[in-house]
């Protein structure tokens, strides 16, 4: 297995530190370490047209909706995402937290560090950056919630 770069991407107060990147190897998944501070902003609610994505806790609690469910994940807990479902993540806690993510088929490290870019970079943040990256990886922005 090709090896991956051990440097965390960092976007905001989110780390990510891939250990398995399978855009980049071929493989039929990725796995990500997830590090999200208290009080984080975090991605916009969105899903993903062609990934499942599994959140396994940690450390820490991390928020994560999935179609609409709200769960507090402790640590050995974990969330499931299906394709094309709405979801999203925080931290409203007072401790770090910290998860492992694996992402079937793998959008790869490059998406997080085009994301980083686009919010730290130059003009920054770019909003309107941000949602061509999402959609160049196959990710959607959920739209506003009625009312």
């Amino acid at each position: 297995m090709q090896s991956v770069d051990p440097s965390p991407i960092t976007i905001g107060q989110i780390q990510i530190r891939y250990l398995i990147d399978g855009a980049e190897s071929g493989a039929a998944s990725g796995l990500f370490e997830l590090t999200v501070a208290p009080g984080a902003r975090v991605p916009p609610a969105h899903s993903h047209g062609d990934n499942e994505e599994i959140i396994y806790c940690l450390e820490g609690v991390l928020r994560s909706v999935v179609g609409g469910e709200v769960r507090d994940l402790k640590p050995g807990e974990k969330s499931y995402t299906p394709r094309g479902e709405v979801h999203a993540f925080s931290n409203p806690f007072d401790c770090t937290a910290r998860a492992l993510v694996i992402l079937t088929p793998d959008i790869g490290a490059q998406y997080f560090r085009d994301i980083a870019e686009a919010v730290s970079g130059p003009g920054a943040p770019d909003p309107t950056r941000m949602i061509a990256v999402m959609n160049r990886y196959g990710l959607m922005l959920a739209p506003p919630p009625a009312g």
